[in-house]
């Protein structure tokens, strides 16, 4: 009797069918990355946990202190994004390194630095 590779078979076209019916119902998310590459969202004024968390994983960033001090950000949850380069709604590729630029939560971001390109 030859179950095991029938069996294989079977699960993986039962599970593939399940996938092609839950990518029909369309995530954010999917929405979000309707091609190779997703676009730029717009992060300021946001966490920089969700920096991390949306950009898809093989996206170059470049986050610094956009105080000028150099400090270093050691942990996203307690700085916020208030500027982000590229501008929301531009399509990334392997040659864009996206530039973030953030302040602790708790320091507003100056408006010299909010109307800043980087």
């Amino acid at each position: 009797m030859r179950r095991g590779p029938l069996a294989g078979a079977l699960a993986a076209a039962a599970l593939a069918a399940a996938v092609g019916a839950a990518g029909g119902a369309g995530s954010r998310r999917a929405r979000e990355t309707s091609g190779p590459w997703p676009r730029m969202p717009d992060f300021r004024g946001r966490a920089l946990w969700r920096v991390f968390t949306r950009l898809d994983h093989r996206t170059r960033l470049d986050v610094h202190d956009a105080s000028g001090r150099d400090r270093r950000v050691l942990w996203p949850p307690r700085w916020r994004v208030c500027t982000q380069y590229p501008a929301a709604g531009t399509g990334l590729d392997r040659r864009t390194t996206v530039v973030i630029g953030v302040l602790r939560k708790d320091e507003p971001c100056p408006v010299r630095v909010t109307a800043a390109r980087r």
